[in-house]
């Protein structure tokens, strides 16, 4: 029996339809087309420049490194069919498959060896660098101490990629799926420099070619069929869309304009689950919220009572199950619990104390750091532009109210916030960390000394940086994932960030997607999927 749409709803598409609203794109006759909401507009498609998950959804799409995603988002040979690793565990070689890029210039060890120099060159400033530390070297070049040729990456042959670690990471396959890692078309980068991503000069060796990127508009990529396993790729055509307006983008899905879109609003899931059945996806990511405090430019946030008072005294319980209501869980520690090699215990001292003591015991906080009803603390937060981010500032904002705190609330595009907190030029920013790999490396690795951008507070300490470097020469995965958490639990004794909550997975899909697999990275490449009629 047909499932009638709630009058609210028809009333709001039959007015959308009204004003004009985008339709479906025709589809070649006996061609296969997805139309993709993709949240935000990318800074750039260029794999060792860019930043964010949006551009990634992207970039995962064209460009594919020796290893890949399955369809569950675990590791399987991508360019390399298999590889082996020495005794110690620091050399790894990787045997490469014929394949070549979307201009039909053969791939080589070459293009991953000339990649993953490009990541770590200095003059590339990729955000990502400090990933490419694991390679012997790796740091060294990329601080500008040693020349790119010097790192542990080299072409034994043009086929076979070989990489020397700094220290055993058997967690490699994973980190080689991550886009730092990709190759990068010499031939194309040396003929038209950083221009090279752009439509027209773009080559890919992955599933599908970009053709054309209409700022604020779409991203259109088509089928690639000098890919190496193009028979199996079902799709055609795609189209990403920029969906930063995801009631807006919730509409297009219901009326058929968008096959997914990767999330929506977190509080209507229930009224989504109602409307749409079977269209809203949700399922625990390996992610977490969090705000950083700018140590660096901030007077304020050098002193930890600061940091302390601000992180006790947001409602997380609220925030969780009253606010947002996907399933969303308090965050008291900063890696998500079920991330692989992780060992429970890390946690913020004061997490257990009921709220209204934490409110007293922040207010107490405040007046010893100086800050008082006559002089309050005065801070603006700084977060990207959607719906559910500032539903969550505006209850923190409340929160630090109740403290004594003057708090402002300042939005931008989600390109131009990350942009100000790369370059501190932020008070307090609130992100979310998606884990690169599955590993609690993804996430302590960001409070590194020497991780650079994404450090967006700036947190350093001595004694945490040698729990991480003695981890990594740890070969038992029980021991390392204790040093690992004794390192946690320093950087949580610090206050070095607020987390928040952990991350639920929220998407869209239409039950025309065929491929689509629920996994807690969120990774799905297109290359899986196709479309029913």
């Amino acid at each position: 029996m047909p499932r009638l749409l709630p009058a609210a709803l028809v009333a709001a598409l039959a007015l959308a339809a009204c004003q004009g609203a985008p339709q479906r794109p025709a589809c070649p006759s006996g061609k296969v087309c997805l139309e993709y909401g993709n949240n935000g507009e990318p800074q750039t498609l260029d794999p060792q420049k860019a930043n964010l998950v949006d551009e990634f959804s992207i970039i995962g799409d064209l460009i594919m490194g020796l290893t890949t995603e399955a369809p569950d988002a675990t590791p399987i040979p991508g360019v390399a069919t298999h590889w082996e690793t020495s005794a110690d565990g620091l050399v790894w070689t990787f045997h490469l498959r014929p394949s070549s890029w979307s201009d039909g210039v053969p791939v080589t060890a070459d293009d991953f060896v000339f990649g993953i120099r490009r990541t770590l060159d200095p003059k590339t400033a990729s955000i990502y660098a400090y990933l490419l530390y694991v390679i012997k070297g790796g740091q060294a070049a990329n601080e500008g101490k040693a020349p790119l040729t010097s790192i542990g990456v080299r072409a034994v042959g043009p086929m076979t990629v070989e990489i020397t670690l700094a220290h055993p990471a058997p967690y490699l396959p994973e980190l080689a799926k991550h886009q730092s890692f990709f190759p990068a078309p010499k031939h194309a980068v040396e003929k038209f420099g950083d221009t090279w991503v752009q439509p027209g000069k773009y080559v890919s060796n992955g599933p599908f070619r970009l053709t054309a990127w209409k700022l604020g508009d779409k991203i259109t990529v088509e089928k690639n069929p000098r890919f190496w396993d193009a028979e199996n790729v079902c799709l055609d055509r795609i189209n990403y869309y920029p969906t930063p307006d995801v009631v807006s983008a919730e509409r297009r899905v219901a009326r058929g304009e968008l096959d997914l879109n990767s999330r929506f609003q977190s509080n209507r899931y229930e009224r989504l689950k109602d409307i749409m059945p079977g269209v809203p996806r949700v399922d625990v990511s390996i992610a977490t919220s969090y705000l950083s405090f700018n140590t660096r430019d901030v007077a304020a946030f050098k002193d930890v009572r600061v940091r302390r008072a601000l992180s006790e005294a947001i409602d997380r319980d609220f925030i969780t199950a009253k606010l947002l209501r996907a399933g969303q869980q308090p965050a008291y520690a900063f890696v998500p619990p079920i991330t692989s090699n992780y060992v429970k215990g890390p946690r913020l001292r004061w997490a257990d104390k009921p709220f209204g003591a934490r409110q007293v015991e922040a207010r107490a906080l405040l007046a010893q750091a100086g800050y008082t009803a006559a002089r309050p603390l005065k801070i603006t937060i700084l977060s990207p532009n959607n719906t559910d981010t500032l539903l969550l500032m505006e209850a923190i904002q409340a929160d630090w109210r109740e403290i004594g705190v003057d708090v402002k609330l300042r939005q931008n595009e989600a390109a131009v916030a990350f942009d100000a907190y790369r370059n501190r030029a932020f008070e307090v920013g609130t992100m979310s960390w998606y884990g690169d790999f599955n590993d609690p490396v993804t996430f302590l690795g960001l409070m590194k000394s020497d991780t650079g951008g994404q450090n967006y507070g700036d947190y350093k300490n001595p004694a945490y940086d040698a729990l991480l470097a003695q981890a990594d020469q740890e070969a038992d995965l029980q021991a390392r994932a204790t040093i690992l958490a004794r390192a946690e639990q320093v950087m949580l004794d610090a206050d070095a960030i607020a987390p928040l909550f952990y991350v639920v997975n929220r998407n869209l899909v239409s039950k025309r997607v065929t491929g689509w697999v629920a996994n807690p990275p969120n990774f799905h490449r297109t290359r899986w999927m196709c479309l029913t009629k």
